[in-house]
Protein backbone atom coordinates (compact mmCIF):
# COMPACT_ATOMS: atom_id res chain seq x y z
CA UNK A 1 0.00 0.00 0.00
CA UNK A 2 2.46 2.29 0.51
CA UNK A 3 4.29 2.13 -2.26
CA UNK A 4 1.00 2.71 -4.62
CA UNK A 5 0.06 5.65 -2.27
CA UNK A 6 3.75 7.08 -3.06
CA UNK A 7 2.91 6.33 -6.41
CA UNK A 8 -1.01 8.18 -6.54
CA UNK A 9 -2.23 11.92 -5.73
CA UNK A 10 -2.60 10.66 -2.43
CA UNK A 11 0.80 10.71 -1.34
CA UNK A 12 0.87 13.76 0.95
CA UNK A 13 -2.56 12.70 2.66
CA UNK A 14 -2.44 9.58 3.00
CA UNK A 15 -0.41 7.64 6.06
CA UNK A 16 0.06 4.14 6.09
CA UNK A 17 1.01 1.80 8.76
CA UNK A 18 0.80 -1.98 9.35
CA UNK A 19 -0.30 -3.53 12.75
CA UNK A 20 -1.54 -6.63 13.91
CA UNK A 21 -4.17 -7.01 16.53
CA UNK A 22 -1.73 -9.59 18.96
CA UNK A 23 1.75 -9.29 20.34
CA UNK A 24 3.70 -11.76 19.33
CA UNK A 25 5.34 -10.92 16.24
CA UNK A 26 6.32 -7.51 17.76
CA UNK A 27 9.69 -6.22 17.02
CA UNK A 28 10.17 -8.90 14.01
CA UNK A 29 10.52 -8.18 10.68
CA UNK A 30 8.19 -9.43 7.67
CA UNK A 31 8.22 -13.39 7.20
CA UNK A 32 10.89 -14.56 4.35
CA UNK A 33 8.04 -15.72 2.05
CA UNK A 34 6.16 -12.47 2.54
CA UNK A 35 9.23 -10.37 1.29
CA UNK A 36 10.43 -12.82 -1.92
CA UNK A 37 6.37 -12.45 -3.00
CA UNK A 38 6.23 -9.03 -3.04
CA UNK A 39 9.91 -8.84 -4.04
CA UNK A 40 8.99 -10.85 -7.43
CA UNK A 41 6.08 -8.35 -7.83
CA UNK A 42 8.70 -4.82 -7.37
CA UNK A 43 7.51 -4.67 -3.83
CA UNK A 44 9.93 -3.82 -1.32
CA UNK A 45 8.55 -5.04 1.82
CA UNK A 46 10.28 -3.63 5.24
CA UNK A 47 9.53 -2.35 8.71
CA UNK A 48 9.23 -4.05 12.21
CA UNK A 49 5.76 -5.42 13.75
CA UNK A 50 4.10 -3.56 16.58
CA UNK A 51 0.90 -4.23 17.74
CA UNK A 52 -2.31 -1.77 16.99
CA UNK A 53 -3.02 0.34 20.30
CA UNK A 54 -6.02 2.25 21.26
CA UNK A 55 -4.55 5.44 20.01
CA UNK A 56 -4.49 3.94 16.66
CA UNK A 57 -8.28 4.79 16.76
CA UNK A 58 -7.93 8.45 17.34
CA UNK A 59 -4.50 8.96 15.05
CA UNK A 60 -6.40 7.07 11.62
CA UNK A 61 -9.49 7.30 10.05
CA UNK A 62 -9.61 4.17 8.70
CA UNK A 63 -8.34 0.58 10.16
CA UNK A 64 -8.09 -2.23 7.58
CA UNK A 65 -8.09 -5.70 8.68
CA UNK A 66 -7.31 -8.52 6.48
CA UNK A 67 -9.44 -10.93 7.58
CA UNK A 68 -12.37 -11.46 10.33
CA UNK A 69 -10.36 -12.86 13.24
CA UNK A 70 -8.44 -9.62 13.26
CA UNK A 71 -11.42 -7.12 12.62
CA UNK A 72 -12.71 -8.70 15.59
CA UNK A 73 -9.85 -7.97 17.95
CA UNK A 74 -9.93 -4.61 15.96
CA UNK A 75 -13.33 -4.25 17.10
CA UNK A 76 -13.03 -5.08 20.55
CA UNK A 77 -10.55 -2.56 21.11
CA UNK A 78 -12.31 0.14 19.80
CA UNK A 79 -12.93 2.06 22.47
CA UNK A 80 -16.39 3.44 20.96
CA UNK A 81 -18.74 3.65 18.37
CA UNK A 82 -17.34 6.07 16.26
CA UNK A 83 -13.86 3.88 16.34
CA UNK A 84 -15.45 0.80 15.25
CA UNK A 85 -16.92 2.74 12.08
CA UNK A 86 -13.41 2.96 11.55
CA UNK A 87 -12.66 -0.59 11.15
CA UNK A 88 -13.04 -2.53 7.74
CA UNK A 89 -11.90 -5.63 5.95
CA UNK A 90 -9.85 -5.17 3.20
CA UNK A 91 -11.79 -7.34 0.70
CA UNK A 92 -14.73 -5.32 1.28
CA UNK A 93 -13.02 -2.24 0.93
CA UNK A 94 -11.54 -3.37 -2.08
CA UNK A 95 -13.74 -6.21 -4.03
CA UNK A 96 -16.76 -5.12 -2.49
CA UNK A 97 -17.12 -8.94 -1.00
CA UNK A 98 -16.82 -9.75 2.96
CA UNK A 99 -13.78 -12.00 2.55
CA UNK A 100 -10.93 -13.04 4.18
CA UNK A 101 -7.69 -12.36 2.60
CA UNK A 102 -6.33 -15.78 3.36
CA UNK A 103 -3.32 -17.09 5.19
CA UNK A 104 -0.54 -18.29 4.06
CA UNK A 105 1.73 -19.07 6.80
CA UNK A 106 1.46 -22.87 6.59
CA UNK A 107 1.31 -23.11 2.92
CA UNK A 108 3.88 -22.83 -0.17
CA UNK A 109 5.16 -20.30 -2.46
CA UNK A 110 2.39 -19.82 -3.98
CA UNK A 111 -0.09 -18.57 -1.65
CA UNK A 112 2.20 -16.35 -0.65
CA UNK A 113 2.06 -15.04 -4.26
CA UNK A 114 -1.69 -15.46 -4.32
CA UNK A 115 -2.11 -13.38 -0.89
CA UNK A 116 0.13 -10.26 -2.37
CA UNK A 117 -1.76 -10.58 -5.87
CA UNK A 118 -5.20 -10.50 -3.50
CA UNK A 119 -3.56 -7.31 -0.79
CA UNK A 120 -2.15 -5.27 -4.50
CA UNK A 121 -5.29 -5.94 -6.28
CA UNK A 122 -7.49 -4.54 -3.31
CA UNK A 123 -4.86 -2.00 -2.15
CA UNK A 124 -5.44 -0.62 -6.14
CA UNK A 125 -9.34 -0.71 -5.77
CA UNK A 126 -9.12 1.78 -2.47
CA UNK A 127 -6.69 4.08 -3.88
CA UNK A 128 -9.35 4.42 -6.56
CA UNK A 129 -11.69 4.89 -4.18
CA UNK A 130 -10.05 7.40 -2.03
CA UNK A 131 -8.81 9.09 -5.29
Amino acid sequence: MRALVAESDLDADVEVESAGTGGWHVGDTPDPRSVAAAADRGVDLEGEARQVSPEDFERFDLLVAMDRSNLDGLLRLAPDEEARAKVRLLRELGEGIHEDVPDPYYGGKQGFAEVVEIIDRNCRALIGQLE
